[in-house]
C-alpha cells in the first residue's frame, strides 16, 4: 500500500514524511454518498527505528471524513454543514483539547478548505455547495468514550472521527511520540476516491476517444467496436 500511496503523491505533490516516528496521515474517503456511516478509514504509516535500521509501519483504521445526518439536516452555520475537500493540509493540526473534553488533533496549526452542504437533507452533496477555505474546527477525533460506534449522527459535523474509541487511542499515542520529537504540528492528507475514479474514468474516455479518431483515420472512416465481456 505504500507504494501506492508514494505513487499518488508524486502525481499530486504531496509531502510523504520519511523520518523516524514522523506521522503519515491520510484518509481515504470512501467511493460512496451513504450518509451516517463510519465507511471512510485513515491510514497512518511512519517509519521507525528497529536494531538500528528504518523500517515502515502501516495501520489502518476505520472512520468518517463526512458530517453525520443529525448535521446535514440541521448545520450550525447558515451556508450548511462543512465536508472537508480533498487535499494535503501541512501542519494544520495539533494536539488540543476537542470540545475542551479530550485529547485530540484540532485544526489549531492552518487552514483547510471545505464545501458546505447548504440544502439541509441526508444527501452528502460534494460537488454544489459553497467552497470556503479558513478555521473551522475540522478536528480528528473519536466517536463514543469506549467500543465501536454504529452511526455518525451528531458525532461529525465535519471533523474526521474515528469509528473506535481503542483505535483513536493507538493514534494519539502515536501522535504524543511524534510531537515529542519534533513538536506539535501534524500534516493530515485527505483522499477523495470518487474523484480519483472519476479522474480515472476521464482519461479511460480521453484514451479511447484519441484511439477511434486515430482508427477512423487509419482505416478510412470505419469504426471498430470491442466488447470487454470475455471472462477467463
Amino acid at each position: 500500500m505504500i507504494t501506492e500511496i508514494k505513487k499518488l503523491a508524486k502525481k499530486k505533490g504531496f509531502v510523504i514524511y520519511t523520518e523516524p516516528y514522523k506521522l503519515n496521515i491520510w484518509g481515504f474517503r470512501a467511493n460512496s454518498t451513504t450518509p451516517n456511516s463510519f465507511d471512510d478509514e485513515i491510514h497512518v504509516f511512519t517509519n521507525v527505528s528497529d536494531n538500528k535500521r528504518l523500517k515502515w509501519v502501516y495501520m489502518v483504521f476505520k472512520c468518517t471524513t463526512d458530517p453525520g445526518t443529525y448535521w446535514l439536516k440541521n448545520p450550525m452555520n447558515p451556508q450548511g454543514t462543512a465536508i472537508l475537500n480533498a487535499g494535503q493540509y501541512i501542519d494544520a493540526y495539533q494536539i488540543g483539547l476537542h470540545r475542551g473534553k479530550y485529547k485530540a488533533l484540532v485544526q489549531s496549526g492552518g487552514k483547510v478548505s471545505v464545501t458546505r452542504d447548504y440544502n439541509r437533507d441526508s444527501v452528502l452533496d460534494f460537488n454544489n455547495g459553497h467552497t470556503v477555505t479558513g478555521s473551522f474546527g475540522i478536528n480528528i477525533h473519536r466517536a463514543s468514550q469506549v467500543g465501536s460506534t454504529l452511526v455518525v449522527d451528531k458525532y461529525s459535523a465535519g471533523c474526521q472521527v474515528f469509528k473506535n474509541a481503542n483505535d483513536f487511542n493507538v493514534f494519539m499515542k502515536l501522535c504524543e511520540k511524534q510531537r515529542s520529537i519534533y513538536g506539535n504540528h501534524f500534516t493530515y492528507t485527505l483522499v477523495d476516491e470518487r474523484i480519483e475514479v472519476r479522474n480515472e474514468i476521464k482519461k479511460t474516455i480521453k484514451t479511447i476517444a484519441i484511439g477511434t479518431i486515430l482508427l477512423s483515420v487509419v482505416i478510412g472512416g470505419v469504426y471498430l467496436i470491442f466488447s470487454d465481456n470475455e471472462t477467463e
